[in-house]
């Protein structure tokens, strides 16, 4: 088999396993791209934070780090300031891309990881009534004793974070989502709680925890070229069964995303998302 044809022979292989509910997507936004139309949100941290600085000026140092930037907008324009343009930025809702739209059509998925804000995934799961939402939140915009999740039904309405275990199909948003609260981590101050804690899973839900015995991850459109996103796919992949794996540009990695692959056991398949994308689906 030659070089380009194996990548392809195990993504068609992992296909299956995704399907049968053995294997974990971890979605990025660069999933938003694989679309049949032009995306209306940003997708890439880099993007973001690019396109907060231009509604408020900030450092140059700083613009091309999106949780600097939110934590200086935050810190001197306000949080309502943050959340208003983060609201702005992720109110249109992306057509669900052919990625999306497969993965809400197996019903024996028990769990999807979509790492940003957008609703897309959660769109394409509307047509069920057998899924729910659960999230990450923001400790740091709450003075009371906030939770470091919350829940949603299908219907968008709250739920108990023990309905979870009933679902059939889980979309679990670490990082927060613009619908239906726009609840959402996006400054330094969001993590700086949850990366104290991390390492002992504090911060992720027990449904996430029981349904990865077992099973391994596939990323799919994800980066892991700054700490804050090492550090939360280090907190899924940890005391799983494994094995992992991720799309991504081989090529263009940075020392520093080789290193954790390596240190992860997580294989690289170097194909493009689209051609992963007609593969998988």
């Amino acid at each position: 088999m030659d070089a380009v044809a194996e990548p392809k022979a195990l993504l068609a292989t992992l296909s299956g396993q995704v399907a049968a509910g053995r294997l974990i997507p971890v979605l990025g936004p660069a999933v938003l791209d694989v679309g049949d139309e032009p995306c209306p949100v940003p997708t890439a941290a880099r993007a973001l934070s690019h396109m907060l600085s231009a509604k408020v000026t900030v450092p140059g140092r700083i613009r091309n780090n999106l949780w600097h930037t939110g934590q200086y907008i935050e810190s001197f324009r306000h949080r309502v300031t943050l959340d208003k343009l983060m609201a702005e930025f992720f109110k249109p809702v992306p057509s669900p891309g052919p990625l999306h739209r497969w993965l809400a059509s197996l019903t024996e998925l028990p769990l999807i990881v979509d790492t940003w804000y957008d609703g897309t995934m959660a769109a394409a799961l509307s047509g069920r009534g057998d899924w729910g939402l659960v999230q990450g939140a923001s400790k740091a915009r709450r003075l009371d004793e906030a939770p470091w999740y919350r829940a949603y039904d299908s219907a968008g309405h709250d739920a108990p974070i023990a309905a979870a275990d009933t679902w059939k199909t889980v979309l679990y948003k670490p990082h927060g989502a613009a619908q239906p609260a726009g609840d959402v981590l996006v400054s330094d101050s969001d993590y700086v709680e949850v990366l104290t804690e991390i390492d002992i899973q504090t911060p992720l839900p027990d449904v996430l925890k029981r349904i990865r015995e077992g099973r391994g991850f596939l990323f799919l459109g994800c980066r892991f070229y700054d700490q804050i996103l090492r550090s939360f796919a280090r907190a899924f992949l940890k005391r799983s069964a494994g094995p992992h794996y991720a799309v991504l540009p081989v090529d263009e990695l940075t020392k520093n995303e080789v290193k954790f692959l390596a240190s992860e056991n997580i294989t690289p398949i170097s194909l493009s998302l689209a051609e992963a994308a007609a593969i998988l689906t």
